[in-house]
């Protein structure tokens, strides 16, 4: 899935969802990186994709905690 479908699927996301994204994200990624201390995990690419969603899901939290975003289906005007 590219960047932007990712992002526009995150910021659509409520933050009981997000949530529950960030903790299977992190699962993943603890999974991930067993793979690779055990050299079973073929693409090590999978660590950084994995990282960088995480930190995309903690961005859209802490935006949204501190009042700088929300929930983006709320916000744009229905066509």
């Amino acid at each position: 899935m590219k960047i932007t479908g990712i992002l526009r699927e995150i910021r659509e996301s409520s933050d009981e969802e997000l949530a529950a994204r960030l903790g299977r994200l992190e699962e993943e990624l603890f999974g991930h990186r067993m793979k690779r201390f055990t050299n079973q995990l073929a693409n090590t690419m999978k660590i950084r994709h994995a990282r960088r969603e995480i930190a995309r899901v903690r961005t859209i939290l802490a935006a949204r905690a501190t009042g700088k975003e929300t929930r983006a289906a709320q916000t744009a005007p229905k066509e």
